[in-house]
C-alpha cells in the first residue's frame, strides 16, 4: 500500500469518516501522553497483529514527530489492508493543531529518554568532579561511554533494565 503523509485537520476529518488512527509509539511512550480513541499497537509488535480492522477505510500510523513513522512506512503500508496515511508531524503537530490529546502526569516519562537524562548527567558529573576534585573520576564518563557504545552494539541497554525497576515506573510496569 502507498503511504502519504496528511495533516492533523485532515486526519481528523478523515476520523470522522471511518479512519482508524494507529500509535506506533512503545507502551511506555504511550503512557504520558496519547491521542484519545487511537488504537495502540507498537512498531515492536506491528508483525503479530495488524493495525487496521478489516472494515476501515483508512488507517492513519502517528508516532511522536512523524520520523519513526516516516523511516518505517514500507512495513507500516504492508500491514495495513486499506489506504495508509502517515500523521504528519506525529502527535506533537496534533497537539499544535488543538487536537484533543489526553495527558497522565503521573505516568513517568519514557525509559529511553530517563537513559539520556541519566547518562548525560552521569558524563557530566564525573567529567566535573575529574576537574574539580581528582581526574579518576573521568572513569566514571568512561565507563557510562562504554555502557551507551554496549547498549548500541548488543541492543541490550543495562541502564535501561535498572531504571525501567525503579519504584516510579512501576506503575508503567504494570499496564
Amino acid at each position: 500500500m502507498s503511504m502519504k503523509t496528511i495533516s492533523p485537520q485532515d486526519a481528523a476529518k478523515l476520523i470522522k469518516d471511518g479512519a482508524i488512527l494507529v500509535d506506533v509509539r512503545e507502551t511506555d511512550e504511550r503512557a504520558r501522553e496519547f491521542i484519545p480513541d487511537a488504537a495502540h499497537h507498537p512498531l515492536s509488535k506491528l508483525e503479530a497483529a495488524g493495525p487496521a480492522r478489516s472494515d476501515a477505510k483508512a488507517v492513519i500510523f502517528h508516532c511522536r514527530s512523524g520520523m519513526r513513522t516516516q523511516s518505517n512506512a514500507a512495513a507500516l503500508g504492508n500491514a495495513s489492508q486499506c489506504e495508509a496515511y502517515i500523521l504528519e508531524g506525529g502527535i506533537e503537530a496534533w497537539k499544535k493543531a488543538g487536537l484533543p490529546v489526553k495527558t497522565d502526569a503521573k505516568a513517568p516519562i519514557e525509559i529511553m529518554r530517563q537513559v539520556q537524562i541519566t547518562a548525560g548527567g552521569l558524563v557530566l558529573l564525573g567529567a566535573a568532579l575529574g576537574v574539580a576534585v581528582h581526574p579518576g573520576f573521568y572513569a566514571l564518563s568512561a565507563f557510562v561511554g562504554a555502557g551507551l557504545m554496549f547498549a548500541g552494539l548488543s541492543g541490550t541497554c543495562m541502564m535501561a533494565q535498572i531504571l525501567s525497576v525503579m519504584p516510579w515506573n512501576r506503575r508503567a510496569n504494570l499496564a
